[in-house]
């Protein structure tokens, strides 16, 4: 069994509040799609059956027509001929084909009725169809959106990351002791201009160290975030 049990559960359905009540819309939204589609096919099929039963009923009604206008042009003759008792038997003939062709016009109005309602229904359902339809391709790309964020998110959380972190923070603390070390070289001493020139020299060799230890981390990161 579907989602719907009978046509009015289709296109009297609020779409919105099934979709804010299904676990999995998307999938809701196939099976509404697929639901919608075979409804929509056995109420055509349906109603092309109402059209051949009408056309069936007004060519019957036009045969009793027909009939009765025989019979009525038959009691005529009789009554010129002289014959009332055969210009009776055909008013009662006539009589009887008339009130067949009045229980025919009643089939046929139901039927029109009845088809007329199908047209409606049709019309309302291909609506629900299209709306569906669109919500489906609207999911869809909400769906894959989702799952690009969720594989960031992901990524961003994950250990390996994390990981690299710890490591960069270690790097920083080697180097703020590398620092630490050179500037505990310099306390005490004189600043002559020698010794100012070595420690230039000293700072810019640690910058170089610093530079290149930054770069290697950078590079440890990029690879453990790809």
């Amino acid at each position: 069994m579907g989602i719907f049990t009978r046509f009015s559960d289709i296109v009297n359905s609020n779409i919105n509040a099934i979709l804010d009540k299904a676990e999995d819309p998307e999938k809701i939204v196939r099976l509404m799609i697929q639901e919608m589609e075979d409804t929509l096919v056995e109420v055509r099929s349906a109603a092309a059956r109402s059209i051949a039963d009408k056309k069936d009923l007004n060519r019957k009604l036009e045969s009793l027509d027909r009939d009765q206008t025989d019979w009525d042009d038959k009691a005529e003759l009789a009554i010129r001929k002289g014959r009332e008792d055969l210009a009776k038997a055909a008013l009662i003939e006539k009589s009887r084909v008339s009130a067949a062709a009045d229980a025919l016009k009643s089939d046929y109005l139901a039927v029109d009725e009845g088809l007329a309602k199908l047209n409606e229904d049709i019309a309302r359902l291909e609506a629900k169809l299209e709306d569906a339809k669109a919500r489906q391709k609207a999911l869809l790309a909400r769906h894959k959106t989702a799952n690009s964020r969720l594989a960031v998110r992901k990524k961003i959380h994950d250990y390996k990351i994390e990981d690299a972190m710890v490591r960069f923070e270690q790097y920083t603390r080697r180097i703020d002791d590398v620092e630490g070390r050179i500037e505990a070289y310099d306390l005490g001493l004189p600043k002559d201009l020698n010794h100012e020139f070595a420690g230039l020299e000293a700072e810019e060799s640690v910058q170089q160290e610093l530079e290149a230890l930054k770069k290697r981390v950078e590079g440890r990161r990029t690879t453990t975030a790809e």
